[in-house]
């Protein structure tokens, strides 16, 4: 599989270059000893194939998220340790880690996928901690790109800085992970979430899935709420993170991950 996946990548590559000659519309013509027919051809099917296991991805981290949510069944998970995997951040790595085995960035089909950790908070400034994540390349297993950025611009009117904040919420797609410098009903600081659904124009509101955004403190203990499809208007994100200092970033996973699985 490895193999026809790196081979399939050499023919995208050399289709590209041959598109760009002119005698690239020639259906008898060929590129070295790949006739340009079937590398079109070729090229597409693993076009297909990518935007099938982009979606395969997508869906299979969603419903794990969902099926967290069922079996909490509506009571409070622990999100107090480094490893509970109820704590915003930790929940959205979670859901990616159980799925991710099966897939791999068509370039790099050696390199294992992985969600990069958060910016350190030394490295944020002058923004709050938990707008953005570390910056790992794609050959470092990085399936992400940023699709959006919000930061809050001091030489700006508030009211303007609103109005790039909900700008940035209606690119909200299935699938992007969610991050963000807040604060807001729930509290101050750093928050994850997955989005479930695209931007709903006609609504105006996004739907998520995360855990930890509400919850309590038992005996000293944090417990978080798992949630799965909430739903709120975009003036209530972007209220949370549209504040001196603070940020969010749409990331999404990018379009050459192929299926390795089987």
């Amino acid at each position: 599989m490895l193999k026809k996946l790196l081979c399939l990548t050499a023919v995208l590559a050399l289709l590209t270059a041959a598109f760009a000659c002119a005698f690239a519309e020639e259906e008898d013509e060929s590129f070295g000893d790949v006739p340009v027919s079937q590398a079109r051809e070729e090229a597409e099917e693993l076009q297909a194939a990518e935007n099938a296991a982009r979606q395969l991805l997508i869906d299979r981290i969603i419903e794990t998220g969902h099926q967290l949510y069922i079996a909490a069944n509506g009571k409070l998970q622990r999100a107090h340790y480094a490893g509970d995997i109820y704590v915003c951040k930790n929940f959205t790595v979670h859901v990616f880690r159980e799925n991710s085995a099966d897939f791999r960035l068509a370039a790099f089909p050696d390199v294992k996928l992985s969600v990069p950790d958060n910016l350190p908070s030394d490295a944020c400034k002058p923004y709050s901690y938990g707008y953005c994540w570390e910056d790992v390349k794609p050959e470092d297993g990085n399936p992400f790109y940023i699709a959006a950025q919000f930061l809050y611009d001091k030489s700006l009117s508030k009211q303007e800085n609103m109005e790039r904040a909900l700008a940035f919420m209606r690119q909200v797609q299935r699938g992007d992970y969610f991050q963000m410098s807040a604060e807001y009903y729930y509290g101050v600081g750093a928050h994850s979430a997955i989005m479930i659904s695209d931007y709903d124009p006609d609504a105006n509101t996004v739907h998520w899935m995360d855990s930890n955004m509400a919850g309590e403190k038992r005996n000293g203990i944090r417990y978080g709420k798992v949630q799965w499809d909430a739903v709120k208007d975009i003036s209530w994100w972007a209220d949370a993170f549209c504040k001196r200092g603070r940020g969010a970033t749409l990331y999404r996973l990018r379009d050459d991950i192929v299926y390795v699985g089987d």
